[in-house]
């Protein structure tokens, strides 16, 4: 075995696994292949360089945004208006037999019941109401962080779809 290694040395065959090729082809595909594929990742590594540059500039956005709404992020989740509308919610909610589940995500404030959401979303120029029926955005309205609860909390209420009436079945 050592000498057939040693026949294929002197040949010049050394480089190609079959003993097919002469070394000088196979260094010159070799050569063209390194090109090619040189080539092929400098294109990648340009379109990774564009897609980089754009998901750069959506973070940037996104970071802009989240600090021009961080003062009515934190006003609504320390301010009085927040917890006036729980403890509204949950008292109109009652008073229709309805149970009025809350959450915070993130910095938005949720209320849900009956399948419907009532969620306050802050922003840039204030917080925003979002009529949420079906996972669908009804309407959207500014809220006044000063003003009264009470109003916003009977509108979404009031726009829940009826709770079904109980049938009674005759006993014959």
């Amino acid at each position: 075995m050592a000498h057939h290694r040693r026949d294929r040395k002197r040949t010049g065959q050394e480089a190609c696994p079959t003993g097919t090729m002469p070394h000088w082809k196979l260094a010159r595909m070799s050569f063209l292949d390194n090109l090619e594929s040189n080539l092929r990742s400098m294109e990648s590594r340009e379109e990774r360089g564009d897609q980089n540059g754009r998901d750069a500039k959506l973070r940037d956005a996104e970071r802009a945004r989240v600090q021009a709404s961080a003062a009515f992020a934190e006003q609504l989740r320390k301010g009085p208006y927040a917890a006036e509308l729980l403890r509204q919610a949950t008292r109109l909610g009652h008073a229709m037999r309805t149970k009025v589940h809350l959450a915070w995500l993130g910095t938005t404030l949720r209320l849900e019941a009956r399948g419907s959401k009532l969620e306050l979303r802050p922003a840039p120029d204030g917080v925003m109401a979002a009529f949420v029926e079906n996972n669908v955005e009804v309407r959207s309205v500014p809220v006044d962080l000063a003003g009264n609860p009470e109003s916003l909390a009977r509108e979404w209420l009031e726009s829940l779809p009826a709770v079904p009436s109980v049938v009674k079945e005759e006993v014959e």
